[in-house]
């Protein structure tokens, strides 16, 4: 999907929606988002903005947001840029600068950030690699994830470090065809 300033910010949460529903929880890639997909603490945030510092400002905000609210009013958040950030390594850029603002916030330990984008590559794999798909998104997104809540999860699991082994054997198992089909039908909502 090609981004556009013109996306309506519903029908961009209603694609980020479909892709929590049918690939993340769908392909448990993330175990612990089932019970977090329903949840009014579950935010999803969309940004229109399309210029750089526009775009630190966005992300700003939401981490006021995100410190400053409970887990209960806010467990986790996904903050989406429809109209930007369309370029993968323009968008590391970004994911990078969000680190450094992070850690400049004093943050650190408080929050993590994980990283989605429509044409996610994970370096040193095959371009046409199933893998790439635990970290493909309908938008470019950073995750705003809770430390305290993210360790309660993995403590609570069994073999997290499996996590990602697992994923990667799930989507190698569907193969690029299946995940691409899944991923155009995304697109096509009723």
């Amino acid at each position: 999907m090609s981004l556009s300033p013109s996306v309506d910010p519903a029908i961009a949460e209603a694609h980020i929606r479909a892709w929590l529903a049918r690939f993340v929880v769908g392909l448990n890639l993330c175990p612990f988002a089932r019970p977090l997909l329903g949840a009014a603490s579950l935010r999803i945030a969309i940004s229109e903005q399309t210029e750089p510092a526009d775009l630190r400002r966005a992300f700003l905000r939401e981490l006021d947001l995100f410190q400053h609210s409970s887990e209960e009013e806010v467990a986790t958040t996904l903050l989406a840029f429809p109209a930007a950030l369309g370029d993968f390594e323009e968008y590391l850029d970004f994911i990078d600068d969000a680190q450094d603002l992070l850690l400049a916030a004093g943050l650190e330990g408080m929050v993590q950030l994980a990283s989605f984008h429509p044409n996610y590559l994970f370096a040193g794999e095959a371009v046409a690699a199933a893998s790439h798909y635990s970290n493909r998104s309908p938008y470019p997104m950073v995750h705003l994830l809770r430390e305290d809540m993210l360790t309660r999860v993995l403590d609570d699991s069994t073999d997290p470090d499996e996590i990602p082994a697992r994923n990667i054997a799930t989507l190698e198992n569907l193969g690029v065809a299946v995940l691409e089909q899944r991923w155009r039908d995304l697109f096509n909502l009723p």
